[in-house]
């Protein structure tokens, strides 16, 4: 059951989250030209100089609002939420630092879901996430630590990645995890409803959405700061966190679908793992009117972007708002399978 107390702290915890992140971003994108950590935005006509990253203050937001539901609630599993998304964060910190090898980045995230797995078996009696697997349609409880602890270990680095490479448009990354955020916010509650659910994690879900609110509003077309690798892997490890510990994990996956489809043709076409940075074809090239279409270099990746304009140019809006549509899409899909899961476990 749902306390007052911890309604009205889930309030204060998401009011300082947003305001954090938005005092923070405001803060950074004064801060960082003065020490030249700005990128070209190559996608505007006059290639404007845009603050990167911004990442620092979506992990000051997101990790001090669970840290402080966790001072209230004592539960773990708002602490490994804490813990993970400052991991990952910190890594993606270095990466927008010093670019990190597509090797070692994916590499280093590997430690991101060890807090998840510490803490439920160093911490007596603490439940961070369920031993038992759920599958839509096929929901049979099935007791599986090992199978699990291997899932959240590879999880963490693919869900973290796999956000992290639709970074690729003005608002595409926080209106991607904002929109997925709809269907598994949708099952927390109905997991909740039929008593699958913690109610910390439902607080814990929150703050996260409002730091994701707060940084869109400067991230939107036309952005004003860039996430960096640093804040769309805070974004990508707190998205994977809450589908883990509030067992959501097959509404999340199906709602970033998008973004799974653009790392995975990414891969497919590369052959290897590689760091963005360091592709020398790139898959759409500017046209004199500033809208962009695919290019013909074979050696080129693969992306969701270069689909969207394989035979019709498109302007910058245009694909973001497109990419952002089969989000909404996905998600839609995501709130039926998320029906048909607290369906059939009324049934049993």
């Amino acid at each position: 059951m749902l306390s007052t107390g911890l309604v009205l702290f889930c309030v204060v915890a998401s009011l300082l989250s947003f305001l954090i992140c938005l005092v923070g971003t405001k803060y950074l994108i004064g801060y960082l030209p003065k020490k030249n950590m700005t990128v070209m935005d190559y996608h505007k006509e006059a290639r404007p100089q845009i603050p990167r990253p911004g990442g620092p203050a979506i992990i000051a937001a997101i990790v001090f609002s669970e840290l402080l539901l966790f001072a209230f609630t004592g539960s773990y599993a708002v602490l490994g939420l804490a813990l993970v998304t400052l991991l990952c964060g910190i890594i993606g910190v270095v990466d927008d630092l010093k670019t990190l090898g597509g090797v070692a980045k994916p590499a280093l995230l590997l430690i991101g879901g060890l807090p998840l797995v510490a803490l439920q078996y160093l911490v007596p009696n603490a439940v961070v996430y369920s031993h038992h697997l759920y599958l839509p349609l096929f929901s049979v409880p099935t007791n599986v630590p090992v199978i699990i602890i291997l899932l959240i270990i590879v999880s963490i680095p693919i869900v973290t990645n796999t956000v992290n490479t639709i970074d690729v448009l003005n608002g595409v990354v926080t209106g991607t995890i904002l929109i997925a955020s709809i269907p598994l916010g949708f099952a927390i509650i109905l997991r909740y409803l039929v008593g699958k659910e913690n109610p910390d994690v439902m607080a814990a879900f929150v703050p996260f959405v409002a730091a994701t609110i707060a940084f869109y509003y400067f991230h939107k077309y036309p952005s004003k700061i860039f996430p960096g690798d640093s804040g769309a892997m805070a974004l990508g490890a707190a998205y994977g966190t809450i589908a883990i510990i509030s067992g959501a994990e097959v509404v999340a996956v199906i709602a970033i679908l998008p973004a799974i489809m653009n790392s995975f043709f990414f891969l497919s076409s590369m052959r290897r793992l590689v760091e963005h940075r360091q592709i020398k074809s790139q898959p759409v090239r500017i046209l004199p009117d500033n809208t962009m279409i695919a290019t013909g270099e074979p050696d080129a990746p693969v992306t969701l972007m270069r689909l969207l304009v394989g035979t019709k140019a498109k302007s910058e809006k245009e694909i973001g708002r497109e990419i952002l549509i089969l989000c909404a899409y996905t998600s839609f899909l995501a709130c039926i399978t998320a029906i048909l899961t607290w369906v059939i476990t009324l049934a049993r």
